[in-house]
């Protein structure tokens, strides 16, 4: 008896399935089509991205190449290119080399492409950091002391990876302002930093010694 029911309720799914088959196979198969069609053009997809960050990072170390052999208006122009038209990645990092080629030449357009970078949201927040601290370094030598903390004070914070080198630009721009209070609280922040690398908190400590001599008279 058993056998008998479990034959009905076979039999009875497999018209269901039949039945379910003859109502909704154009679906099924336009279904099947659009998950092979799409599984085909993300591989496709892929195999794109890939052949297009092989030749930027081909283009990338060819441009590094001329940087090298001492061909910086070559070098400029390569960058700039792979920041136009490459993949996100090497764009960005061209953007940064391209800064740097041209700062040999003029510091206030480097700066410029550094200022863009710190405020691109495309760009990963260490990223844009580094970029603040890369137009600070070019600018100690020429902007007030205001400005220069506008810029990179929140980067001297304890917790700031980039803590050790933005206090020893901010304090270089208040040394160069005249004031020396500020100026030895921020080589004081760097000596007193187990973190900080030697060789800065050496640095530091020169220039705790000339805070400590006062002005020149």
């Amino acid at each position: 008896m058993s056998d008998f029911i479990r034959e009905v309720e076979e039999e009875y799914r497999r018209d269901k399935a039949i039945e379910a088959w003859r109502r909704y196979q154009n679906w099924i198969i336009a279904l099947a089509i659009v998950i092979v069609a799409a599984a085909g053009g993300w591989r496709y997809w892929q195999s794109q991205q890939r052949a297009a960050s092989e030749a930027a990072g081909a283009r990338f170390e060819s441009a590094i190449q001329l940087a090298r052999e001492g061909k910086p208006q070559e070098a400029e122009q390569a960058f700039l290119e792979i920041a136009r038209s490459g993949p996100r990645g090497y764009a960005v990092l061209s953007r940064f080399r391209a800064a740097t080629e041209i700062a040999n030449r003029d510091r206030a357009e480097a700066v410029t492409i550094y200022d863009a970078l710190s405020n691109d949201p495309g760009v990963s927040p260490v990223m844009q950091n580094v970029a603040r601290l890369r137009s600070a370094l070019l600018l100690v030598d020429t902007a007030d002391d205001a400005e220069m903390k506008k810029r990179i004070e929140p980067l001297a914070a304890p917790t700031s990876a980039f803590r050790h080198s933005a206090r020893e630009l901010l304090g270089l721009a208040a040394l160069k302002a005249g004031d020396y209070d500020a100026a030895g609280r921020w080589f004081d922040m760097i000596v007193a930093d187990p973190q900080a690398p030697q060789s800065l908190r050496e640095r530091a400590g020169t220039m705790l010694g000339l805070v400590a001599a006062g002005p020149l008279k």
